[in-house]
């Protein structure tokens, strides 16, 4: 039931990503606050889910380097199309695994893209996460709330604790503060915070967080 959920959501995301161009991409200020760590890696910064390349944008404006990684195979179209001057771009689905070596990095940034999975592969990728970054590094991320009601939560059939099923058949996970104690247990946290974004025409309530890996 999962695989199907993955890839109903991918069939909608490459509707979503058909076709955009550099100038139309914008981005928020919500990884400023990371902005000492994020100036002093000397990684390609991984963006896990990068959709259509708000954060990577922002890396790059930065001068950072920056590998974007999506399963929507029209996010990643227009990634290379928009960024030709990125070395690495990979298209992956996170359920499978990360496509990089042990200890890669020191950053690992994931906006609005590890929602979407039972219990037990949000296990499976945080431990992926884990094992690609490099001792003491950095896992900075954002989340939907279980208090995003303007963007689902509640909505649909639970299939587990605060794992909801569309009507589509898409899944969407909705986060408080035990569910990063229960997922997030073996990790040093670094900052947490339940916040608002403006970026869409409803407001949306989502965490923000970052955690250094603990190994």
């Amino acid at each position: 039931m999962e695989k199907e959920a993955i890839e109903k959501a991918n069939e909608r995301w490459n509707k979503i990503h058909n076709y955009y161009e550099r100038e139309n991409i914008k981005y928020d200020d919500w990884l400023d606050l990371f902005e000492k760590e994020i100036k002093k890696c000397e990684y390609p910064i991984i963006d896990l889910g990068c959709g259509s390349g708000n954060d990577t944008l922002y890396l790059i404006e930065k001068g950072k380097k920056v590998i974007p990684c999506d399963y929507s195979q029209k996010a990643i179209e227009n990634i290379k199309n928009n960024f030709p001057e990125l070395d690495k771009i990979e298209c992956f689905d996170m359920t499978e695994g990360l496509p990089f070596e042990d200890n890669y990095t020191d950053i690992i940034i994931a906006d609005l893209s590890i929602q979407y999975f039972s219990e037990k592969n949000t296990f499976k990728l945080l431990e992926e996460i884990k094992r690609v970054l490099k001792p003491n590094g950095m896992f900075i991320f954002r989340v939907n709330s279980v208090r995003d009601f303007n963007h689902g939560a509640g909505e649909g059939k639970e299939i587990e604790k605060h794992l909801y099923e569309s009507e589509d058949g898409r899944y969407k996970r909705f986060f408080d503060e035990e569910d990063f104690e229960k997922f997030l247990s073996s990790w040093n946290k670094v900052f947490l915070n339940e916040e608002t974004m403006g970026r869409y025409d409803l407001e949306k309530v989502l965490w923000r967080g970052a955690y250094r890996v603990n190994k």
